[in-house]
């Protein structure tokens, strides 16, 4: 059988939704020998090389003209299945004369619960292509129990007769039947280290520091993060906060608070990190501080803990169900609420270390080859 992959996500500077693409794409390719895949992308990806089973399909075009370019090719390859782990566009445009099954994930809806907080190119596409895509999808993948809710939520409520949902029976049947949670997980590079004086003094990093993780955007909440950290250093002045992750948009109110704040020289963007050089700052870092105001799953706490890394974290959407008992957790609106949990962490090794080992318990639940053998097993019944 010949199944395709939109892998466009997995290359270069992976956020959420590359990581679970690439890590998903990966684990499935080591379980399934037999079948034959063909990865569809804009550019060349490394990382599939090994798979003989496997060819990389690369179409130069960007927009609805490489979504047609796919289309047109998968008819001529006969392809079966098709995988969509990040966008919904394909999935929302094949025809069902096709006869080709598509398999959808869905990491958030974002773009409808906190639209103020989503890029706007990005949320009008969505609200174009996902409810068609629903409708249309043999199967339909969620990362979490908090995001198969809000599905069933947002487009499941309306009965089979509904002509404006498009989707067929009630919540919990759409729930039961169409459903599927496929988790994400931490790579296998994050675990604790030694303490390297060496990188230390390579990279000029500050004796001791807060570490945050993700895309520079609204949703992640920096705000909230600074605010804390202003009050945090009026009582360890010593401190810094570094955030690693892409610069995406809304930066500038971030930089109005650190000159507000006089917190110039304290907080630091690192910009993209590489896996080998985060674990390494796992591994130094106070705590991983994950403000978030919304996710889908929300990986860098699972990435802490397998370092052994303390985390305070949001209690909003998925983090508890992710989390656990293995955090400490806060009102995303309340700056007060994560500066008291910085400093109840500073003030007590015996929490910090039971923090760090209901961590590493809490991330060995999740696990990228277990997750693709939920994909592999889902795409055999179909």
């Amino acid at each position: 059988m010949k199944i395709g992959i939109d892998i466009r996500t997995a290359g270069g500077e992976k956020a959420g939704k590359g990581q679970f693409t690439f890590c998903i794409t990966r684990e499935l390719l080591k379980i399934d020998r037999e079948n034959r895949y063909f990865l569809y992308t804009n550019s060349g990806i490394a990382g599939f090389e090994e798979f003989k089973n496997v060819e990389m399909v690369i179409i130069d075009a960007k927009g609805l003209t490489w979504h047609r370019a796919v289309m047109k090719d998968l008819k001529k390859q006969e392809i079966k299945i098709f995988f969509a782990p990040s966008s919904f566009i394909i999935p929302a445009l094949l025809s069902k004369k096709s006869g080709i099954k598509t398999i959808i994930t869905i990491h958030d809806l974002v773009s409808f619960i906190f639209p103020a907080t989503h890029d706007k190119k990005a949320r009008l596409i969505e609200k174009i292509f996902l409810k068609r895509a629903i409708k249309k999808a043999t199967a339909l993948t969620t990362v979490s129990e908090n995001t198969k809710r809000d599905i069933i939520e947002k487009f499941g409520l309306a009965d089979a007769t509904s002509a404006t949902s498009g989707l067929a029976g009630d919540p919990a049947d759409l729930a039961s039947e169409k459903i599927q949670i496929i988790p994400c997980a931490a790579s296998e590079d994050f675990s604790p280290v030694e303490r390297s004086e060496e990188f230390i003094q390579k990279t000029n990093l500050p004796e001791k520091f807060f570490l945050a993780v993700g895309t520079i955007e609204p949703r992640k909440n920096y705000e909230t993060l600074i605010q804390a950290f202003a009050m945090i250093r009026q009582l360890h002045p010593n401190h810094h906060l570094l955030i690693a992750g892409k610069q995406g948009w809304g930066s500038e109110n971030l930089e109005e608070l650190i000159r507000e704040n006089y917190l110039q020289k304290y907080v630091h963007f690192l910009g993209y990190v590489t896996n080998k050089t985060l674990n390494k700052l796992y591994n130094l870092a106070e705590a991983l501080i994950f403000p978030s105001y919304y996710e889908g799953f929300g990986i860098p706490p699972l990435e802490a803990m397998q370092a052994g890394c303390p985390v305070i974290s949001s209690h909003s959407s998925s983090m508890p169900e992710v989390i656990g008992d293995a955090a400490i957790f806060c009102d995303p609106s309340s700056p007060a609420e994560f500066a008291k949990a910085m400093e109840t962490l500073l003030s007590s090794p015996s929490l910090r270390l039971d923090l760090v080992n209901k961590g590493r318990i809490q991330s060995k639940k999740f696990s990228w080859a277990a997750s693709a053998q939920k994909l592999y097993t889902l795409i055999k019944t179909l």
